[in-house]
Parts: structure tokens; sequence; C-alpha cells
């Protein structure tokens, strides 16, 4: 049984105004204080206008929607009691002039050193996902075949069209601002663990890197728990989509080994193309073209079919292939969380907005 996890960071704001609010010791503690949300299930993130929940470790969609479920309630209603809101965005759409400031720890600090601009301007919020691995060597070979599927999944995620109170022209405007990093986007192909380490060593030891924390890849190994960790994603206005996802991820991990233990070839693709397909994704979304895997530009809808039937055998093996069908049809049928964002921002301006991406969904 491959197990997963899943964390979401979500952003404090102002109900009025929309504006990022730093409170998030605040609403730590309050939330703290929840019977329903542990110490170590509530984070606090680079700027202290953001916040972050992580699942347990989970055997199954149905607990990792339960979980989601009771981290945003206990959130949201922390943050309510603190005069302000959570925000289900990947992108904060409005900013003040002042910068946020950032949560005082020594790695933040040195990193706000580093790089003022990028660190005033991390008001985005992403949703990782945690897959259990047997060993890492299992888990590079993972990471080589899971690379070409990234920019999908970040096309279904997409929930960041807005900065500064307009469209970005992006589906993903926080995949446009992660990327200004260093070690940003999809991963490389590696030809094993000692070559992942390797290269990894070599922008830790002479400080290119300050810490393989910054290897802010959009699929990597985790340093602290036995997972590869997918990072491409968005955050979802709505935690079934996020349940989605995080089945999606596990099925691509698990056919991946079960490919790599029959010695089936892997779709070859260089790194410069996936680049080039991911900041497709984050441009368009499902609204327009996807790349495929074979590099092919093709319907979103034909995509995500090819997804289904690669993931179909393991979706089956783990009883998750009625419900992530159906969220991927639904997903299809009403669009992305940009797609509704861009709708609210075109019916009722800012405050529609405001009211889709605070709502909390404490309800699913």
């Amino acid at each position: 049984m491959i197990t997963l996890g899943v964390e979401e960071e979500y952003m404090l704001v102002n109900p009025a105004t929309l504006l990022p609010t730093p409170l998030v010791q605040e609403v730590r503690a309050t939330a703290r204080l929840e019977p329903i949300a542990g110490e170590q299930e509530v984070q606090d993130e680079l700027l202290q206008a953001q916040i972050e929940v992580a699942t347990p470790v989970c055997t199954a969609l149905e607990e990792v929607g339960g979980h989601l479920l009771r981290l945003r309630h206990a959130v949201a209603s922390a943050a309510q009691a603190n005069d302000c809101r959570i925000a289900i965005s990947a992108t904060s759409p409005v900013r003040d002039v002042s910068p946020v400031p950032i949560t005082s720890t020594a790695r933040y600090r040195k990193m706000q050193g580093e790089a003022r601009l990028l660190v005033d301007e991390q008001l985005i919020c992403g949703m990782h996902v945690h897959v259990g691995m047997p060993d890492r060597e299992t888990a590079v070979a993972v990471l080589n075949r899971l690379r070409v599927w990234l920019p999908t999944l970040l096309a279904m995620s997409v929930n960041g069209p807005l900065w500064d109170g307009r469209d970005t022209g992006f589906a993903s405007w926080r995949t446009i601002i992660f990327g200004r990093w260093p070690v940003s986007g999809p991963p490389p192909h590696f030809e094993g663990l000692a070559d992942y380490e390797a290269r990894v060593d070599a922008l830790v030891r002479p400080g290119v890197i300050p810490d393989r924390g910054q290897l802010y890849w959009h699929a990597r190994l985790s340093e602290r728990y036995p997972t590869i960790e997918v990072r491409c994603c968005d955050v979802q206005l709505e935690a079934d989509d996020a349940v989605m996802l995080a089945g999606v991820v596990r099925a691509l991990a698990a056919t991946a080994i079960a490919q790599e233990k029959a010695g089936a070839a892997r779709v070859p693709c260089r790194h410069e193309f996936l680049q080039a397909a991911t900041w497709h994704a984050a441009r368009h979304g499902l609204s327009s073209t996807l790349v495929d895997p074979e590099g092919r530009l093709r319907s979103s809808g034909d995509v995500l079919s090819a997804l289904l039937r690669h993931i179909g055998p393991s979706l089956e093996e783990y009883g998750d292939q009625r419900e992530v069908t159906a969220l991927v049809h639904r997903l299809l049928q009403r669009g992305a969380s940009a797609d509704r964002q861009r709708r609210a921002l075109a019916e009722g301006g800012l405050p529609a907005v405001a009211s889709l991406i605070t709502a909390g969904d404490t309800t699913g």
C-alpha cells in the first residue's frame, strides 16, 4: 500500500480589502486551541500572511479528504476569530505597497537578505502531495517516469490568475513567480540515486543554493520523509479537487513503480521541452491545448483521457477509479479554479473574487 499525505498553503487576508494580513502567529495559536487540529498540523511559512496545514500519513483518499476538511475548518475558524480570513488562491489577488514581514527564522532572514524582491513577492500558495516510497533509488526512478505528467497536473490545478487586482493572462501566475528561484520548474532526468545526490551536492556544497530546502523542482525527494514530493500544483478552491489530485499523483507513482519493475521503456522528454510545456500549462490551464508526454499539442480533454488510461490499473488497485474519474470529468466540464476566479472577477469584480476564495470550503 502506497501511503500519501497533502500539504496546503493559504493566505491570511483582511476580509474587507483582501490584502494579506500578517497574523500567522495569532491564527496558529488559536488553531492549536481547537481539539480538531494538532500542533504539527498547522505551521507558519515564509511570510507572516501565509499558513500551512499538513495531513497525517493516509492510506485512503477518504482519509485525505476528511483531514483536509478538518484542517480547513480549524484554520478558517481561527482566522475569523482573529478578524481575518483564509484565502484559498494560488496568488494573492491584491497586495499592499509595503511588503509582508517574513517569519523571523535564521533561514528565512538569510533568504530575504539574498533575494529581497523575490521574498517580498512570494505571496503564493501551493499544494504538495507526498507519496511513500520503499527506498530512495525507487524514488528517483519514479521521478524520472512521473516528470512528463507534471505539466498536466499543473494544468488541472491552476488557481492563480490574478495579481495586483487584475488578470495576469496566466492561469497560474504562482508558477511564473516560483520559477524565478535558481533551482525550480520540472526536475531533470537522473541516471539514478547516485546521480541525484551528486548533482544536488554540487549545488549545495559550494553555496550555489544554501540548502536542499531550496530545491524548488516541481517534484523532488523529500529530505524529511521517505517520500517523493510533488509540488507543481496550485492550492485548490475545494477539498475534493485536492483529493482528486492526490489520487492522480499516487496512481502515477504506483504506475511508475510497476513500469520500472517490468522494465518498460520511459517516454523520452528533453528538459527544455518540459520547461516549455510547463509554461504552456501555467499560461492556459485547461482552457486551451495541453502538451502531452510525447510532445504533441492536443485538447485538454484528450490529454486528461490519456492520463486516466495511463493510471487506470493503479486507480483500480487502490479503489480510487470511480471517485477520481468522476472528479476529473467534473473538472473538464466546469473548468479549473482559475476559470472560476476569472468568472467571478468579470461578474462582480474583486468583491466577488473575495467571496469565492475566502469561503473556506469546509463542506467539500
